[in-house]
Parts: C-alpha cells; structure tokens; sequence
C-alpha cells in the first residue's frame, strides 16, 4: 500500500512538473479548474485568506500530501508548495535529478516560458516541504 501511495505522489509531482504546470501565474479560478480536471485525487479543502496568507490548499484521500496554492493580492499563483511524508523523498530527490537542472543541495530550477522556478525541498520533523516560486 505504501508502494501505491508513493507511485500516486510521485505521478502527480510529475504530472505538475513535466507539464510545465506548476501552476504559478495561475489565477485562484484557473487553479481550482486544473485541479478538478488533471488531479482528481486531490481534494479541495479551504481558501485561506487572512493579513497574513491567502491560499487554495488541496489535500489526497489518504491525507499523505497536502498541496498549497499561495497567491497574491489579485489572487494570482505566486508559489506552490507540497507537504508529504519523509518516506517519499528519496523517490522525489531521484525523479527530481533526472527532469531538472540541480542548482544546490535538495535544489534545482525549472525553466519555463523564459523564466526560471526554483524547486526546493526541506527536511521537517515530520514531512518534507517542496517549494516552487519563481527565481528571481
């Protein structure tokens, strides 16, 4: 089960990705659209908006991945970051190395539409975060 649900991260963490659909420049619409049609298996739980975040966050049915939508005030994409399990990183940091150019350590850069996105990984007690914002 564990293979399943790893394979199932790994595939979505891909699908964004090697699709060129990180998603940022994305409005909250056009989001919430990409999502219901390409990522059934992650379920919209709550638009947060508050003086400090506004975000679309999106959860899988196991609850092994969470994944945050950031926006601006015009409530554009300006970052996305995935929330899983520690058991999945060594599997990401592997996929990882073959798709993108690796810029550091749990580092590495996207280039799309002329601009470079910076994809970066970090070690939580219990998780691991992935990051992609633009490289400025």
């Amino acid at each position: 089960m564990r293979t399943i649900q790893v394979s199932s991260v790994i595939l979505f963490l891909i699908s964004i990705n090697i699709n060129g659909q990180n998603l940022i420049g994305y409005n909250d619409s056009e989001i919430r659209k990409y999502m219901a049609e390409n990522q059934k298996g992650m379920t919209f739980q709550k638009f947060t908006n508050n003086s400090t975040f506004r975000y679309l966050k999106y959860v899988d049915e196991d609850e092994m991945q969470t994944l945050l939508f950031f926006l601006n005030d015009q409530a554009v994409c300006k970052s996305v970051r995935l929330v899983c399990d520690k058991s999945m990183k060594t599997e990401i940091i592997k996929d990882y190395n073959t798709i993108y150019k690796k810029s550091g350590e749990n580092q590495w850069v996207e280039a799309k539409s002329g601009k470079n996105y910076l994809i970066d990984l970090k070690d939580e007690e219990w998780s691991i975060n992935v990051t992609i914002k633009l490289n400025e």
